[in-house]
């Protein structure tokens, strides 16, 4: 199954995150098929630091993906931001 899902990337405890499809049987920061964005979880609380190719999630989501629970809140968060 093809998962949309965080990987973590970064230094002791500054996590940077890349937004990813990988297969769900891969390690969390193991082999992925395409990075679709990125989160950094530190910056500043009203400007979280998150960038997304939607055109490629879209294309994901067509094909069978499903997203983790974080990844949807991103996404919910990110089109809120996108529309105001």
């Amino acid at each position: 199954m093809v998962k949309i899902r965080l990987a973590r990337i970064g230094s002791k405890k500054r996590p940077f995150y890349k937004i990813v499809i990988a297969d769900s049987r891969c390690p969390r920061n193991g082999k992925f098929i395409e990075k679709i964005g990125f989160f950094d979880s530190i910056a500043s609380k009203k400007n979280k630091n998150i960038n997304l190719n939607f055109e490629r999630l879209q294309y994901w989501l067509q094909n069978g993906a499903l997203m983790s629970n974080k990844v949807k809140y991103l996404v919910k968060t990110f089109s809120k931001k996108q529309n105001t």
